[in-house]
């Protein structure tokens, strides 16, 4: 009875949080990064939480009793948490939307100086952190210090890969999830209707079928799911503006992989497809994004797992059954995200890697005028950028538009800049 309650439960939850996150997904960008920040805070919440100083026994006679209080301040875990999450956040802000921030003259000294200003923060805390070292408990203090700093590195800078994932265009965050959940079901599905062998120890319900079976189906998921959404322009632009949502009509050039193509078809197998359906079959459609998603699938299915698998290991070292509760039915968050992270690095470095299109645009410009040029030398240039505009403004004028006084053209030409 309790089995059947708990299976419910969890496909309750399961349809919640699906639901969930396609009204977010629909809801625009911002709502999405919201959403990978709290699930990144109560991963860290929960990988923090199995580190704890409560139960120390001094290293020495000698030393003062226990404190009751933990030496460990929660407040510097934290503390760390929020200027890592600044550092990586500003960063990503800063590349993103140089066109907003390096206009802004109350945000353009935080940009010019994010990286000393995210520093300083962090030797702060570092410097909190020894002034919080107690005798009898240095041991297991630093061991807490490298907890932390390990957490932060697998988690938050992981999250911080999603989330530019997201700003390079949803697809890029989209599509790679549901490969993962896709491969996840499956690999369920097919392991209690065919599975007999074991695959590994560290998670014994894992079967040698239910991994292969889910394999093959996420690979064939993969072409059909990607394909079907590459067609939506919300989905594939890079986001320019974070009040954008699925029912603003968005613009953009699209990367070339999700351009459609023509794949000459080899003779014979031209003749016997144009002579089966009875017309001229020469070539058959693609687009290369079709390729790429066939080896993000076989990373989703080969490689991902393995995320599971050391969270298995994890908890085995722990002895525990679950991360913590924050999901009924399916753990901690740590259990539902583990596969997540791993495949949102390696989207990202994949991307950025291969199939990131380089433009010059106006935000890129001004990051480099703002921050490598003095105030005269950017006078020097908006006069030269003036006397450039008002000529091809002038020359694109028709005869009569061009009969008109120079002081006209001047204040027309004020309005266009």
């Amino acid at each position: 009875m309790k089995k059947r309650q708990n299976m419910v439960t969890r496909t309750l939850w399961t349809f919640i949080m699906i639901g969930g996150f396609i009204v977010l997904l629909l809801l625009g960008h911002a709502y999405m990064i919201l959403l990978i920040m709290l699930c990144q805070t109560l991963v860290y919440r929960e990988i923090t939480a199995l580190f704890s100083l409560k139960q120390a026994t001094p290293e020495s006679r000698d030393n003062d009793e226990p404190p009751k209080k933990d030496p460990w301040s929660k407040t510097l875990n934290w503390y760390f948490f929020a200027v890592t999450n600044y550092f990586l956040y500003g960063e990503s802000i800063i590349y993103y939307f140089k066109h907003v921030v390096f206009a802004d003259a109350q945000l353009l000294p935080f940009a010019t100086n994010h990286r000393i200003i995210s520093f300083t923060l962090y030797t702060m805390g570092f410097m909190g952190f020894v002034m919080s070292l107690k005798k009898g408990y240095l041991k297991q203090q630093f061991s807490l210090f490298c907890w932390v700093h390990m957490t932060l590195l697998l988690i938050v800078v992981s999250s911080h890969f999603v989330i530019n994932n997201i700003l390079e265009g949803l697809i890029w965050f989209w599509v790679p999830a549901s490969l993962v959940i896709c491969n996840d079901v499956f690999a369920y599905i097919w392991g209690v209707t065919l599975g007999r062998t074991p695959l590994i120890k560290l998670s014994p319900k894992k079967t040698v079928e239910g991994f292969i079976g889910a394999f093959c189906t996420t690979v064939i998921f993969s072409v059909i799911w990607g394909t079907y959404f590459m067609r939506f322009n919300y989905m594939i632009c890079p986001v320019h503006d974070l009040g954008v949502s699925a029912w603003s009509s968005i613009q953009c050039v699209p990367n070339p992989i999700f351009v459609w193509k023509e794949w000459p078809l080899w003779k014979p197998l031209a003749v016997f497809f144009s002579t089966t359906l009875g017309r001229s079959v020469t070539t058959i459609p693609y687009v290369p994004y079709q390729f790429h998603l066939l080896l993000m699938a076989c990373f989703a299915s080969l490689v991902a797992p393995f995320g599971g698998f050391f969270a298995s290991g994890f908890k085995r070292a722990f002895n525990i059954k679950d991360f913590g509760h924050s999901i009924p039915g399916h753990g901690g968050m740590t259990d539902r995200m583990d596969c997540q992270f791993l495949m949102g690095v390696f989207v990202y470095v994949y991307y950025s890697s291969l199939l990131r299109v380089h433009h010059v645009t106006v935000g890129s410009v001004l990051q480099t005028i703002v921050s490598g040029l003095t105030v005269e030398q950017q006078l020097e240039l908006i006069a030269d950028l003036k006397k450039v505009v008002i000529s091809n403004y002038y020359t694109s004028l028709s005869p009569t538009m061009q009969s008109l006084s120079i002081l006209e053209i001047l204040t027309n030409c004020s309005e266009v800049c």
